[in-house]
């Protein structure tokens, strides 16, 4: 699957009406075995028939079958990894999506699609180019998901001359640089093409050192800016092994940047610029449509808060609260803050970066914003703090 088609199918699942039928996301594993998945979706299930009422459990049970029957007869041998949305009653809604890249066991019911583990696998994996090179050919991948979804292979023609008869061994030199030059350029010439067309920012060099160096020294100033490593690979390496090489580089990378990214917004809030902290903080600012960035821990948890489905309006869980404070309306129902926030940052087109391992970021309940701009009030508690000079 491409990464364009990931970020359609989340926009879809984010527009999803909420009605009175739960949606079911299941999130299986498929690297760990049908058993292993199997004994973990029948526990949940358990689970989950012992808290819903008889109405939801007509409904869960129509969906869950619909989700175990996708299991048993539609799964993709080449998959690793799958997300089921299915929902029965009035409105019924069922969506399969499989993929290369592995996925946690999970299993949740709730208003809305759990978007989560999708945003994360996107925000890991994105998309990047490599350029495997050896002194006689180059294959130029395209890797969307951790999948090689475009392939383009070039090989150094051969010189067909007879040194000492038709040129002399100077000559034969000679035209062998001029000819591996020419390579160089028409490998660069394709890859500019390739990632102009596809508006790639990611490019991963692979290959001997003394030929990667080659190829980054003539490498034009855009796309040099584009490298985000180099990793070593030889002419007997499978292709897999490679991907798989430049996979591990490029997590890394994108983790460097989450790290840089949680940086930048502890230095805005520091100096009470365009940055905020906290669940609240963050869901305002999210529905003011003020965000660029939501910053969010890989561990972030929280008690569940509750979603008035007639304002639409989000609060933290009062015990025994069955009516909405805003409107008075009585159909509120309880969510995961985790899925409203990254659903209203996928509504409002920010991006998501998942940070793992920030002692800092869960001190600010594992959530912050980057912010677009500031709204009058917080410009004015910025000068009147002194924050703006």
């Amino acid at each position: 699957m491409e990464l364009k088609n990931l970020k359609n199918h989340i926009n879809n699942l984010v527009l999803l009406d909420d009605t009175d039928s739960p949606v079911l996301s299941c999130y299986v594993n498929l690297l760990q075995g049908e058993g292993s998945y199997r004994n973990f979706l029948d526990e949940r299930k358990r689970e989950l028939r012992k808290i819903l009422t008889l109405q939801e459990l007509d409904d869960f049970d129509d969906a869950f079958i619909e989700i175990q029957t996708f299991l048993k007869t539609k799964l993709n041998k080449a998959a690793n990894g799958a997300a089921i949305f299915s929902r029965a009653g009035k409105n019924p809604f069922f969506f399969p999506l499989q993929f290369r890249s592995w996925l946690p066991n999970w299993f949740t019911i709730g208003p809305f699609p759990n978007i989560y583990h999708l945003v994360e696998l996107k925000d890991t994996y994105d998309r990047f180019v490599v350029l495997i090179s050896t002194q006689e050919s180059a294959r130029i991948l395209e890797v969307n998901l951790g999948e090689i979804t475009k392939q383009v292979w070039m090989e150094r023609p051969e010189l067909r001359l007879r040194v000492g008869r038709e040129w002399t061994k100077e000559h034969y030199q000679h035209h062998k640089r001029e000819r591996g030059k020419k390579f160089i350029k028409d490998k660069i010439k394709i890859l500019e093409k390739l990632m102009a067309e596809e508006g790639h920012i990611h490019l991963i060099l692979a290959g001997n050192p003394q030929i990667t160096a080659l190829i980054r020294k003539h490498l034009p100033k855009h796309i040099k800016e584009k490298i985000i490593s180099t990793v070593v690979a030889y002419d007997r390496d499978k292709t897999s092994d490679v991907v798989r090489a430049t996979l591990s580089s490029f997590i890394e990378n994108e983790a460097q940047k989450s790290i840089e990214t949680t940086n930048l917004l502890i230095e805005e809030i520091k100096t009470n610029g365009l940055g905020v902290a906290g669940i609240e903080n963050s869901i305002n600012a999210l529905r003011a449509g003020q965000v660029d960035v939501l910053v969010l821990a890989q561990d972030f948890s929280s008690k569940p808060w509750w979603y008035c489905k007639s304002c639409q309006l989000v609060g933290k869980q009062i015990s025994n609260a069955t009516t909405c404070p805003n409107c008075k309306n009585e159909e509120i129902k309880e969510i995961d803050i985790k899925e409203e926030l990254v659903r209203l940052a996928e509504k409002y087109n920010c991006k998501i970066e998942t940070v793992e391992f920030s002692d800092i970021l869960m001190n600010m309940e594992g959530v912050g914003c980057l912010l677009r701009y500031l709204v009058p009030e917080q410009y004015e508690q910025g000068y009147q703090s002194g924050s703006f000079g």
